[in-house]
């Protein structure tokens, strides 16, 4: 996580200031909940609510001396909460703390992320409606296939970005629990009502069965939700960015008034969000393999899941925030060029049509094998006058064609952009209702 590829409002989430702060909640609600049991006196709840603080630099501190962030978080807030600090932390572990706290944030950052995707499922849903009827050509192994229009395309973005909301939304609701059940998770020292009272005040559910922590199954599912995300962003930046190519440039990434392209080169508007969106994602899915590799813990605990989430949970949901938002921008700004697209689609003169003229000759009473045969032979010579430099018409080489049986009229009218787009109102109604 570093500040260029970070949003203020999800680097927030992650620094020492917020993650003290829910310790702090954590213990608190704690404390309210042992004194409505009479385990600790009221009055020394009330203090820990009252006189409670602390400070990071006075922690780092203490820490550097115990080598223990917990305990130096708990001797820092004594320090200010005076002796009924004693009765903080009554029969919790900090793994209670450390893993709840952990939940709460990323809640937080799956809120975030959340309300984002909403966000850019707005912009591809307005360019989709913009664009519905414009056509392009569809590409196959990168070549060029069949007739199709940039609003599918945007369209086929929105139904993905869709299902990444609920994905999103499941893996909100999995990680959304808490854990204070001691040493290793019998409850043996506080009572699972505690527990209850303190998920109620964090908006958590209680984990129903905990070892000294929280399942890791639960997180590992949590990033690769988070890593399936990313892979939706480099797909549609991937997109944009081969739409980009000179010898394409269908689309390309809004190009503002003072902007450079390179150091070298004034000519080059290069697509530098979408390429930065397509490392984005690399860094997003970092994080998925190691949050798999820490489900399997030794016995009730070990500590080699510790270190990899410090990094993994603030770096992968603040990555993931910033580049949901980038696209969204991208996508908003997209310059969309329809006549490039109709030219190039035009480029090889009718090929476009090979599989309506197919079906029309099987229809006709040609073998299958035949017909293949007859179209394949014409469309290669305007495959190689292309590549040569020379011109060639399909539907003039089909016509002069003794194997193509079609007449002259019936195969002018094969030869119609309209054929396929007469379903796109049927498939937009499947994606936006």
């Amino acid at each position: 996580m570093i500040p260029r590829y970070s949003r203020p409002i999800a680097a927030d989430i992650w620094t020492p200031e917020s993650k003290f702060q829910i310790w702090f909640e954590i213990e608190a609600h704690a404390c309210d909940a042992l004194a409505e049991r009479g385990v600790i006196p009221v009055e020394a709840a009330k203090a820990v609510w009252e006189k409670g603080q602390f400070e990071v630099d006075r922690i780092d501190e203490i820490e550097r001396e115990v080598k223990h962030d917990v305990i130096a978080f708990l001797t820092n807030l004594a320090e200010h909460v005076g002796p009924e600090a004693r009765f903080v932390h009554q029969g919790m572990t900090s793994s209670d703390v450390l893993d709840t706290c952990f939940n709460v944030q990323l809640v937080r950052a799956a809120d975030l992320l959340i309300d984002d995707t909403k966000a850019l499922l707005v912009a591809l849903k307005r360019r989709a409606m913009e664009h519905k009827f414009t056509i392009c050509i569809g590409r196959s192994h990168g070549i060029h296939a069949e007739p199709t229009t940039f609003g599918l395309k945007m369209a086929q973005a929105y139904a993905e970005f869709d299902r990444n909301l609920e994905r999103l939304k499941v893996a909100r609701k999995e990680i959304a629990t808490c854990a204070i059940s001691g040493a290793v998770g019998t409850f043996a020292h506080i009572d699972p009502a505690i527990e209850a009272h303190v998920a109620a005040k964090l908006g958590l559910e209680v984990e129903p069965i905990s070892t000294q922590v929280i399942p890791r199954d639960r997180h590992a599912a949590f990033f690769a939700t988070l890593g399936v995300v990313a892979s939706s962003i480099e797909r549609v930046a991937i997109e944009i960015r081969h739409l980009q190519r000179t010898e394409v440039l269908e689309a390309e990434e809004y190009f503002s008034e003072g902007q450079k392209g390179s150091s070298a080169m004034p000519h080059k508007r290069n697509p530098i969000l979408t390429e930065n969106l397509t490392g984005l994602a690399r860094l997003v899915r970092m994080a998925v393999m190691p949050a798999m590799e820490n489900v399997a813990l030794w016995h009730e605990r070990d500590i080699s899941h510790s270190s990899v989430e410090r990094g993994i949970g603030p770096d992968a949901t603040v990555t993931l925030d910033f580049a949901l938002n980038r696209l969204t921008g991208v996508i908003e700004n997209l310059l969309v060029y329809p006549e490039t697209m109709r030219r190039n689609l035009d480029r090889l003169g009718g090929l476009v049509f090979s599989q309506r003229v197919l079906l029309a000759l099987t229809q006709a009473g040609v073998s299958r094998e035949d017909s293949y045969l007859f179209v394949q032979r014409n469309a290669m010579q305007v495959w190689d006058a292309a590549q040569t430099g020379g011109e060639a018409d399909f539907l003039s080489l089909l016509k002069a064609d003794d194997g193509v049986i079609l007449s002259d009229e019936e195969l002018e009218e094969l030869f119609d952009l309209n054929f396929h787009t007469k379903n796109v109102d049927a498939i937009f109604k499947r994606v936006f209702g």
